[in-house]
């Protein structure tokens, strides 16, 4: 068997790893790369493989970065399952769509102005008819239950374990049965934290004797997910106080679920002001109707919520908004309020025009309650935080930074330095025969690897992209 490291390999945008098993090809997500612009326009149209030749996609979850370029398989003559949980699969119906109309919307915006530059213009990544055609592929699998891949009978067998990441995220298992052996592989998608709000924690996969683990924060440690309530408040009344707008770039899956579930407690202990709360991205409110159909994935807390009639994801001062006229009128709102939009790595969507209107007045706050890759828009915000007057490019045209900067690592729904640490000491060091980091920044990747020595597992690879591995 060998692995090629297709993406998110020393770094954290578009998880891809290719499984040559008995002469087939199965590859483990299909995430968008993310990042440089131009970059990334060139990766996420060219493949590290000929995508009518695999056989079949496991997939973790549906963040982008790890679902984002399905459609695009499709769009090249992939014709194979797509193996995900029931709720991956309801998202990616969801998130996928909403991904082809913003790369048509945002395309049809940066072409006007390439026109008046006399520039070429871009065609988007894939289109609505694409995503259409790759969910028709999609198998949903329970959690738990092992099976076998179609055309791979007694030859690989697959199990998801809840990761507790976000809605439907799962570590997976294979079983992979070559020449009388028995080769257990695991993938830890993207891991979850313990104690988050709303989701079931972390499960374990197993004992594996070769792993592929994320390794976002291998090198830092989080505010303890306790903590996000009061960070919240501490925050909401600051900038209120101020007088200002707060502007929360989010990912619709699970971060804008778990600052609202977040701020419905505050105001129901009434240690926060109720302004109005606006929800502007018409994939977080599809988003929250899948999160209340999928209860089995909820931890004790919120089920016992929902089981009591409470709403945890409305109030009469939130407000979820779908119409593109309706999200423009937030402009104009000169009192106190909240605004959460998509994307989480202000990338593309509707923050970008809420930013551009907001980011330069001092009365506001631009808060950060999720990671942000290296080269994203987000990722210069955060970086602004200790630099005062920095200027940023949205569609082109420059912006100075001067709004406060406020970040709340206690919202990451990723696992941390300490977390990872944690779930690797529950595998049987003596089974394990390699660990291969991926999806993560190399300074970080570095760290963890040197920890892990200490943890007694010293056969640590972070590989490059393109680079195989012979298992």
């Amino acid at each position: 068997m060998k692995i090629k490291f297709c993406g998110a390999a020393r770094t954290v945008t578009g998880s891809q790893h290719l499984l040559e098993i008995n002469g087939k090809k199965i590859l483990l997500d299909c995430g968008m790369f993310q990042g440089k612009r131009e970059e990334s326009f060139k990766m996420n149209r060219k493949f590290l493989f000929e995508p009518e030749e695999l056989h079949s996609v496991i997939l973790s979850h549906a963040h982008i970065d790890h679902s984002g370029n399905l459609p695009t398989l499709s769009r090249k003559g992939f014709n194979g399952n797509v193996y995900s949980t029931a709720a991956t699969r309801d998202l990616c119906s969801i998130m996928l769509q909403d991904s082809a109309y913003i790369q048509e919307r945002d395309i049809e915006y940066v072409n006007k102005r390439r026109k008046k530059k006399g520039e070429i213009p871009f065609n988007p990544l894939y289109t609505i008819d694409n995503v259409r055609d790759i969910m028709r592929k999609f198998k949903s699998m329970p959690y738990g239950k092992k099976f076998y891949v179609e055309g791979f009978e007694n030859k690989l067998a697959v199990t998801f374990h809840d990761a507790g990441h976000i809605l439907g995220s799962s570590t997976i298992l294979l079983d992979i049965y070559e020449n009388g052996k028995n080769t257990k592989l695991g993938f830890t998608g993207d891991l979850g934290r313990f104690n988050l709000p709303i989701l079931k924690d972390p499960e374990f996969m197993g004992d594996v004797d070769y792993l592929l683990s994320e390794s976002t924060y291998g090198g830092r440690i989080h505010d303890k997910a306790e903590m996000m309530e009061k960070q919240l408040e501490t925050v909401m009344n600051e900038a209120i106080a101020r007088n200002g707008k707060i502007i929360v770039p989010a990912f619709s899956v699970g971060r804008t679920q778990e600052i609202v579930y977040a701020l419905s407690k505050l105001f129901a202990k009434k240690t926060i002001p109720e302004i109005p709360i606006y929800v502007d991205s018409p994939l977080s409110v599809n988003t929250t109707e899948i999160f209340k159909v999928h209860m089995e994935c909820f931890d004790e807390e919120a089920s016992r919520y929902v089981s009591e009639g409470v709403n945890i994801f409305g109030l009469d001062n939130i407000t979820y908004i779908k119409d593109a006229q309706e999200s423009k009128k937030l402009n104009s709102l000169e009192e106190p309020c909240m605004i959460i939009s998509a994307s989480g790595m202000c990338e593309a969507g509707r923050i970008l025009h809420h930013l551009k209107n907001n980011v330069s007045d001092e009365k506001n706050t631009i808060l950060i309650i999720g990671f942000m890759a290296e080269h994203t828009l987000g990722r210069r915000l955060v970086e602004a935080r200790n630099n005062p007057g920095t200027v940023i490019k949205i569609f082109g045209d420059e912006y100075t930074v001067n709004a406060k900067i406020r970040i709340l690592n206690s919202f990451s729904a990723h696992a941390d330095k300490n977390e990872l640490l944690d779930y690797f000491d529950l595998f049987d060091k003596k089974k394990l025969k390699k660990v291969f980091l991926v999806h993560g920044e190399i300074d970080q990747q570095e760290i963890l690897k040197e920890s892990l020595k200490e943890h007694n597992i010293s056969k640590v690879d972070i590989p490059v992209r393109g680079e195989y591995a012979d298992i």
